[in-house]
């Protein structure tokens, strides 16, 4: 199946420049530019990992990242950021509270 590998890396390609916008070098310098793509890049990686913490029986596991940014990123929250942690107040009906929550724990680090 080396179309299939083939098809599904292009589908990432893809989606790094529609929905990420790392397509747009507008910018007079080429080093401008280049730091562009390379955050845009990071964006993906950051999205991407976001995206495979959330539990495969989830409806959001295989979502598009449009997707993951409307439901995931644009919530209002108080966030409360003291010497040791960062915590998240969400309002009472956040629909994605629990899926907050597992993503944080699948995301932290493992304790040497």
């Amino acid at each position: 199946m080396i179309y299939c590998a083939r098809g599904q890396a292009e589908n990432l390609i893809k989606m790094h420049k529609s929905q990420l916008g790392s397509d747009r070098t507008s910018c007079r310098s080429p080093i401008a530019n280049q730091l562009g793509l390379v955050l845009h890049t990071a964006a993906y990686w950051l999205m991407l990992t976001v995206r495979d913490a959330i539990p495969k029986a989830h409806a959001l596991a295989t979502a598009k990242f449009a997707t993951l940014r409307l439901r995931l990123l644009k919530l209002g929250a108080r966030v409360i950021e003291t010497v040791s942690r960062v915590r998240l107040a969400f309002a009472a009906a956040c629909p994605q509270a629990e899926l907050f929550r597992t993503i944080a724990i699948a995301l932290q680090p493992a304790e040497p």
